[in-house]
């Protein structure tokens, strides 16, 4: 039985989530085993992947509901939206 873990996070920078956060957000997602799904109102993607994240288009005070499932479930979930809460280090 895997593990799942749900979190929600705001974008802060000013920026939104344009192509290097995007990457960034990917890259962490990557680290870990779980699966990552992203949800912005009615637009989930797969978080492992550049190009359905970009798609997510997501601004400045854009709420995203992620899940992940798996055996890291919890650690991934907590880096995804430490990193969104740090604005992606940006402003």
């Amino acid at each position: 039985m895997s593990d799942r873990a749900r979190v929600k996070a705001t974008i802060v920078n000013r920026l939104g989530l344009h192509a290097r956060p995007a990457t960034e957000l990917v890259e962490t997602a990557c680290r870990f085993s779980s699966s990552v799904t992203i949800r912005k109102d009615d637009n989930e993607v797969d978080g492992k992947s550049i190009m359905q994240v970009m798609l997510l288009a997501a601004t400045q005070g854009t709420e995203l509901a992620i899940e992940c499932e798996g055996d890291d479930a919890e650690q991934c979930a907590q880096a995804i939206r430490s990193l969104i809460e740090a604005g992606f280090n940006e402003d």
